[in-house]
């Protein structure tokens, strides 16, 4: 790769680095180049892309991107990495699913925000529901005494009802 072109991938790096809401890295040995397009697919439905770049270049952008934290997990053997746009859970469990399924990858820590996440984290994160089943769930927590409360009301009124509609047939007998 020539000089002009090994800098313009490093600035596109960069900017993917600045840009993703959080970064996760991946041993990729073994992964064949069918294999690496199902898991780019999976990955862009949860709105990360995903990156094989000599780790040189990826150490070199990494600092232009002045995400020095991401240096130690490129610096050891093969790693690609996936810059996630939207909710790091979902992407994560794309991650973690294709790995126990091929067998091949092999999670070597991220970025998420300003934190760093080791290989474990990277597994507890995708073991998280996603955020649409999280807001879900906070839904039903909220709803729930809501619910309860209408319920409670809806039978006072109805036993209102019933006592009234007595009334007026004790009243309907008595006239």
């Amino acid at each position: 790769m020539k000089r002009d072109r090994k800098a313009e991938v490093v600035a596109q790096i960069a900017t993917q680095i600045r840009e993703a809401d959080a970064v996760f890295a991946v041993d990729y040995r073994g992964l064949s180049v069918t294999q690496a397009a199902d898991l780019r697919a999976s990955l862009r439905q949860a709105d990360a892309r995903f990156r094989i770049v000599k780790n040189t270049l990826s150490l070199r952008a990494a600092e232009e991107a002045g995400a020095d934290d991401l240096k130690p997990v490129v610096e050891d053997g093969p790693t690609a990495l996936a810059f996630v746009h939207g909710d790091p859970a979902l992407a994560a469990k794309a991650l973690d699913t294709f790995a126990r399924q091929a067998q091949i990858l092999e999670f070597k820590g991220g970025l998420m925000g300003d934190t760093v996440l080791s290989p474990d984290d990277m597994r507890q994160i995708a073991r998280l529901p996603g955020r649409d089943q999280l807001n879900a769930q906070m839904a039903g927590v909220v709803a729930s005494p809501l619910t309860g409360l209408v319920r409670g009301l809806g039978s006072m009124l109805s036993g209102i009802a019933i006592a009234l509609e007595q009334v007026r047939l004790q009243k309907e007998e008595a006239a």
